[in-house]
């Protein structure tokens, strides 16, 4: 079995209408590729805006029913064919959430995902926007094979990876905004940023594809870096810290089964143990 995936890479900014337009162009772009499955990046109807704490912010959030980028998404979906994850800040009565949307290759929206890790720090005041995610992690089927679905700072997370596996999933997808350090700007978390993910794949032996904006915005340089690997670690494509543009690869799923089965990660693990794993401090 065979999924052909694409990463966008893309600057954004303040204009909705102008980054909705150049996903779509991009969405366009990986299918005439061969594409199945199309990752944007975290957030991408504007700039990445919880650098700082501004009450009117809030008012960038819509609720999934009647959400106009998530329909215009869907439409292009069925179109092409494709299947896409869609990020956007989602309003849900008084509560707000860092979620995706999973639109199918039907155009059908198969589910939301709610962040489940959200960050605290500079230059990524999360929590004041974000209610941490009540969804659980989710998987969902394409007619390609089962996709898992995290976003950003949860790609730091192996449990999460590992649950999504678990699951079903078959691929992991990350869309991300990751950049500078405001507090600190000789930091580049660039290369441990790629090193976790890209043991999230061997240690599951799925591939892993991560989205990242690119350029710079008020307060944040974000490093671009978008890039794709095989159940190995491989990777099979990557875009640098400047450009825009799409990063595409050819995964054999099939091929990631057995290699996942023939490695024995799954068939030797000890779920009786893990119990410290479900503390928060490691006391029962």
């Amino acid at each position: 079995m065979l999924m052909n995936v694409a990463a966008l890479q893309c600057s954004f900014g303040e204009d909705r209408e102008q980054n909705v337009a150049k996903v779509e162009a991009g969405i366009r772009e990986a299918a005439r590729a061969g594409a199945n499955v199309v990752l944007p990046p975290e957030l991408f109807e504007g700039p990445y805006f919880p650098t700082l704490e501004l009450e009117e912010r809030f008012e960038l959030a819509n609720p999934l029913e009647g959400h106009p980028t998530i329909s215009r998404i869907s439409a292009l979906a069925k179109e092409l064919q494709v299947a896409v994850p869609v990020s956007f800040f989602e309003r849900s009565g008084p509560a707000y959430y860092n979620s995706v949307a999973m639109i199918s290759e039907s155009g059908a929206v198969l589910g939301v995902y709610r962040k489940s890790h959200i960050p605290d720090g500079p230059g990524y005041e999360e929590k004041y926007y974000f209610r941490p995610g009540n969804t659980g992690f989710k998987v969902w089927p394409t007619k390609w094979g089962t996709i898992g679905v995290g976003i950003c700072w949860d790609q730091w997370f192996p449990e999460a990876a590992r649950a999504m596996v678990l699951m079903g999933a078959d691929v992991l997808f990350y869309p991300t905004a990751i950049g500078s350090e405001p507090d600190d700007p000789h930091r580049d978390t660039k290369d441990p940023w790629q090193r976790a993910m890209i043991g999230h794949a061997v240690c599951n032996a799925a591939p892993v594809i991560a989205a990242n904006r690119v350029g710079e915005e008020t307060r944040q340089s974000f490093y671009g870096h978008s890039f794709i690997c095989d159940a190995m670690g491989e990777k099979l494509a990557e875009l640098d810290a400047h450009e825009e543009g799409i990063a595409t690869a050819e995964l054999d799923l099939a091929h990631s089964r057995r290699t996942r089965a023939a490695f024995g990660f799954f068939r030797d693990r000890r779920p009786e143990l893990y119990e410290v794993l479900g503390t928060a401090d490691g006391n029962k």
